[in-house]
């Protein structure tokens, strides 16, 4: 019984559908059926029932997934005890991050990592945290990095860096030409929010929630930069990760709606599966992720 054939049975099983598993193992679909067959002629039973659509384990198959799982962890926790007993850094990394922290808080140490560590190959996927946890849970990405936290049993969360959310308006905007804000002056504005799935829409959502906010209007934008350009413009007013506005917020193209005594700030975190064997590039690539918060 090889490896290979192991990793495609699980892949198969996890997916629950033998293209998605061809796809992620870069196989054809032919060739992921003929291993699952041979797996199940090598051992004499039959594994799962499969149609086009779906695939449903025997009890004989069930049994061996989790033995199959438990074989692979084994492996990799080998690799990795090697790895690290001559200080090796190679293979693969493929980090899923939400946008704020794809897009501003992980290029320059993603660029150094690569830089130092030339036969790890490095990949990086960014999207809103939900679609990022739901790449993990299809093992499509190795480590997910997220805005805020999330529960579940199948997942290990640890914070590894605090950020700090502000409200941004344009220059002309009232609230900026008021000076001091009250947070009763948040009453009935007009908002320019992230989409549903986003970490800084699920936060602005328990903001808004807490404070007892009425909103007169809200405009809807999948992505940070159209927020800021949107909010610019003129058309109402965010809240945004002072990572995402930094530079705006430098240049005068957008201004901060102080709010005394008003503090909004969330975690950024890591995001594994429960169980998973990091390989030693992710392990090293995650010791320096949680050295970022002194870094900056």
């Amino acid at each position: 019984m090889m490896l290979e054939s192991l990793v495609v049975y699980v892949t198969v099983v996890e997916q629950r559908n033998f293209s998605r598993a061809a796809e992620l193992l870069h196989l054809s679909q032919p060739g992921v059926s003929l291993q699952i067959r041979n797996l199940e002629k090598e051992l004499g039973v039959k594994l799962m029932n499969r149609s086009p659509k779906w695939v449903k384990l025997t009890e004989a198959g069930e049994l061996f997934y989790r033995r199959a799982k438990e074989m692979l962890n084994l492996y990799e926790s080998v690799k990795l005890d090697l790895a690290r007993l001559h200080d090796t850094v190679s293979g693969s990394l493929h980090i899923g991050a939400s946008f704020t922290i794809g897009e501003y808080v992980l290029p320059r140490l993603f660029s150094s990592f690569a830089k130092q560590y030339p036969d790890v190959d490095m990949g990086m996927t960014i999207a809103n945290s939900t679609e990022i946890v739901a790449a993990l849970r299809e093992n499509k990405i190795e480590v997910g990095l997220i805005e805020g936290s999330i529960e579940g049993p199948d997942l290990q969360v640890v914070p590894f860096m605090r950020d700090e959310l502000i409200i941004v308006a344009a220059e002309s905007h009232p609230l900026v030409r008021s000076g001091g804000t009250e947070i009763a002056l948040l009453q009935d504005q007009i908002w320019v929010l992230r989409e549903g799935g986003s970490g800084t829409r699920s936060f602005s959502n328990r903001f808004f929630e807490q404070a007892d906010l009425r909103i007169k209007r809200s405009y809807e934008i999948n992505s940070s930069q159209g927020v800021k350009e949107a909010v610019a413009a003129g058309l109402g007013i965010a809240i945004l990760s002072k990572w995402v506005v930094r530079r705006e917020i430098e240049t005068g193209q957008l201004m901060e709606i102080s709010v005394p005594g008003l503090s909004l700030e969330r975690d950024f975190s890591i995001v594994r599966l429960t169980g998973h064997i990091p390989s030693r590039a992710n392990e090293v690539f995650v010791e320096r992720l949680v050295k970022l918060d002194n870094a900056f």
